[in-house]
């Protein structure tokens, strides 16, 4: 998508203003940036074929830490997979947070979670 509209989805937006804008923006030399953002045609079936939760359990008794955001379009997949998830595991969600604040917005990362999970099962 090069630019919004009227119509344009909520969560097109959201990627939108993320990877078309200067904050996650990445134009390698010799690209354009007509294409720079764009899956590749075979993206979208390598994603069909392969589901990441299916065998989810057989990483316990690894603990799990599930961070997202309560506002993120990818928090039904966040608590699917910890649902599926065998223990130990954790779930946070992060108050006011998206699916791309995530990747950058430090003030809304978690650390201190990160830093009490990892705490407590690396210790």
């Amino acid at each position: 998508m090069q630019e919004l509209t009227a119509d344009t989805h909520p969560i097109q937006r959201e990627f939108y203003d993320f990877y078309r804008t200067p904050r996650g923006e990445f134009t390698p030399p010799g690209a354009t940036r007509l294409t720079s953002t764009h899956p590749t045609l075979t993206s979208n079936v390598n994603f069909m074929n392969f589901y990441p939760f299916n065998d989810i359990e057989t990483i316990s008794p690894r603990p799990m830490l599930f961070i997202t955001g309560d506002q993120a379009h990818s928090r039904e997949f966040s608590k699917d997979a910890y649902r599926r998830a065998a223990e130990p595991k954790e779930l946070h969600y992060v108050a006011g947070a998206g699916h791309v604040d995530l990747y950058d917005r430090a003030n809304l990362i978690p650390f201190d979670t990160l830093a009490a999970f990892f705490n407590r099962y690396l210790a």
